[in-house]
């Protein structure tokens, strides 16, 4: 094979045309190629170009600042963006709030899945993840800004049953990441935290003609990679950039963390001193509940409050169950924060595109998933609040796939206080913002749809347990300690069915102390 040319980020950035499509590896807070994007802002703010590009794509890569695709968040260097994930990419957000791009939201699995159409020109994907959402095109199809004219969504009707059509398109350039590369362009990622969507990624835009640029750490000899270590093939490589340490930390928030690859593993260590009881730990704790009933469950854990959960599971040494994460982690315990989508000692990684075959096909026993806003017939809206916009990331697949699903989250938002530690919770302070609405802003799931399909649906907060019943909302625990006419019935705006069988959530949830007894048997009935 002829050696593949090693060119400088800045000469990589005055490759891309105006009008491209493109592409940048990474999950989330991990794996981005920042020296490739940096180098594209640059040239842009000095000479106004690249312009009116595409960016695709699944889990949006950056630190909620400046860094990732932040950096490409300026008046005319995007035309039109199309993704799954956005609250880490906030500056992108502000820019479709603001009517300045084409905004596009799709389901992180569909846009995963979507390269590996491109890459074997197919039409695009057929799935029913989306429909009756906010993704359905009888809905807002996706679109996120008034600008957007195009529809990246169709309904179709396969032997007489509904399904959601996204066409795919050709990509011109792909920004990707790796760890190693051999002179011929075999690229390795050994010391990545996940391998995203970068072998699909480069397939695409090597079959649509295009040009795939990868940055890495080292470049060595041909022949002086194990085979087996090799994630993307040099023929799909066209060009590389090596990087120092420096712009190539393993996640924004560790410069390398040997537990996320397998090369260590982290001990935990004695958990003498408990994280705080919050209101954040109830709801886990409240949650972990849902765990016990069934014998080692492959779990997903969304982000935010649901988070809390892994440390809950670490606080009391349970290893009964399997945790993913849509990344490709099997196993191990997620990361959170500036390291979110990586995972300390994993099972094994897959890349998305496959972890997602896995989700859809309803292979989640329990996902547990966070809410923004639930409405009186138990629809949830995860995907745009406030004037922020989140996206809908991964959540439509999986709350669409999961046997069963628990949304987690605080009852009230933005400045609750409570009191707690011995056995009851007090209501110090309500949030300002009111979670349980009449009508949700955005349709992220649809209730009726799940109970069609006679999935079980539960929604946990730190006072409240609701579970979703003839379409309705019924309060079927409440906490010690608060007054559930005053503290829960008053607080929503949404009309709630309180059950005949209305029980209290067991005292222990509220205290400091760990769950389980000295024999290791839970001190409340699940």
């Amino acid at each position: 094979m002829k050696e593949k040319p090693i060119i400088s980020a800045e000469r990589a950035a005055g490759m891309i045309k105006d009008g491209w499509t493109i592409t940048t590896g990474g999950f989330g807070s991990c794996g981005h190629p920042e020296l490739l994007t940096s180098a594209i802002e640059a040239r842009f703010l000095t000479a106004q170009t690249p312009r009116n590009l595409t960016l695709v794509f699944a889990a949006g890569q950056g630190d909620k600042d400046r860094r990732g695709l932040n950096r490409l968040a300026h008046d005319g260097l995007l035309r039109r963006v199309v993704g799954g994930y956005w609250a880490l990419t906030p500056r992108l957000g502000q820019m479709a709030e603001q009517n300045k791009i084409e905004a596009y939201n799709l389901p992180q699995g569909v846009v995963s899945h979507l390269f590996r159409a491109v890459a074997g020109k197919k039409p695009g994907v057929i799935t029913k993840t989306g429909l009756h959402t906010f993704l359905d095109p009888r809905y807002e199809g996706g679109k996120l800004s008034a600008t957007c004219k195009e529809d990246l969504v169709e309904l179709i009707t396969l032997r007489g049953d509904e399904h959601l059509f996204y066409p795919a398109f050709p990509i011109h350039c792909a920004l990707l990441r790796g760890t190693r590369a051999d002179v011929h362009g075999n690229i390795t990622m050994e010391k990545e935290a996940n391998f995203q969507d970068s072998l699909a990624q480069a397939q695409a835009v090597r079959n649509s003609g295009g040009i795939v640029i990868v940055q890495v750490l080292e470049i060595v000899e041909a022949g002086t990679l194990p085979t087996h270590q090799i994630r993307i093939p040099g023929i799909f490589v066209d060009y590389l950039v090596q990087a120092d340490h420096a712009d190539h930390w393993q996640t924004y928030g560790e410069r390398f963390n040997a537990s996320y690859t397998g090369a260590s593993r982290l001990v935990n260590k004695p958990q003498n001193e408990a994280f705080p009881l919050d209101a954040k730990k109830i709801i886990a704790r409240r949650a972990y509940m849902e765990t016990t009933q069934r014998e080692s469950p492959i779990i997903n854990l969304g982000i935010g409050t649901p988070e809390y959960i892994a440390r809950v599971m670490a606080e009391e040494h349970d290893d009964n169950v399997v945790l993913t994460v849509e990344s490709g982690a099997i196993g191990g315990t997620p990361a959170g924060g500036l390291s979110f989508g990586a995972s300390s000692n994993p099972q094994a990684i897959l890349d998305q595109p496959s972890q997602f075959d896995f989700y859809d096909g309803g292979g989640i026993d329990v996902a547990f998933l966070g809410f923004g806003q639930i409405d009186r017939q138990g629809n949830v809206n995860v995907s745009r609040l406030n004037g922020k916009l989140n996206g809908v990331g991964g959540f439509v697949n999986i709350s669409q796939s999961a046997r069963k699903v628990v949304f987690c989250g605080t009852f009230t938002g933005r400045g609750l206080g409570i009191d707690t530690g011995d056995g009851q919770l007090r209501i110090l302070r309500e949030g300002e913002i009111r979670k349980f609405v009449d009508q949700v802003d955005q349709l992220s799931f649809n209730a009726s749809l799940s109970a069609q399909k006679g999935q079980e649906v539960l929604y946990i907060t730190e006072r409240a347990v609701f579970r979703l019943r003839g379409g309705r909302l019924h309060l079927i625990e409440a906490a010690p300690g608060v007054d559930i006419d005053r503290d829960i019935l008053r607080q929503i705006d949404a009309d709630v069915v309180a059950s005949d069988d209305l029980r209290v959530m067991d005292a222990n949830l509220f205290r400091h102390a760990k769950l389980h007894d000295s024999n290791g048997l839970y001190k409340f009935c699940t």
